[in-house]
């Protein structure tokens, strides 16, 4: 059935549930896995008038920070993997779309099913924080399971 299933995770207790999801299907499946992370792109501050101080942080410093994130929230992708004896590779990208990340990554890995989280938002929520789940079902062509 599926053979090469994509997580997507941002580190949150949420998206742990569909770690071990991913997880457990593909240990049943005999599936390989690859956990994925999406950080947003480095964009200079830009100050006005009325603008606050806040302390710039160097492209190399923003990196090394959304690196470190990277790697904690997909440490947990691995110790699953590990655990539950299934073969998992592990990516970080940047793009300020989440989930054009999220399917540019099942695309370049040839996956077969995406399994990623949703918080549940709905109505003014939804519309103000957005729903990277809800643009990933919009846009991919490969099947999508949502954990809740």
């Amino acid at each position: 059935m599926y053979k090469h299933i994509l997580v997507a995770t941002d580190g949150s207790k949420l998206s742990n549930k569909a770690i071990k999801t991913a997880v457990g299907l593909a240990r049943s499946l005999d599936a390989r896995l690859t956990g994925v992370y999406v950080m947003p792109e480095y964009v200079p501050p830009v100050y006005g008038e009325a603008a606050i101080y806040v302390p710039q942080v160097s492209p190399k410093r923003y990196k090394e920070l959304t690196e470190k994130e990277a790697r904690k929230a997909l440490s947990v992708v691995e110790i699953e993997a590990e655990a539950e004896g299934v073969e998992c590779a592990t990516l970080h990208l940047a793009n300020n779309q989440a989930y054009e990340g999220i399917l540019r990554a099942a695309r370049s890995k040839k996956c077969d099913l995406l399994v990623m989280a949703s918080h549940g938002r709905r109505g003014l929520s939804a519309l103000v924080l957005g729903s990277e789940t809800n643009k990933v079902l919009t846009h991919s062509n490969i099947p999508v399971l949502v954990c809740r």
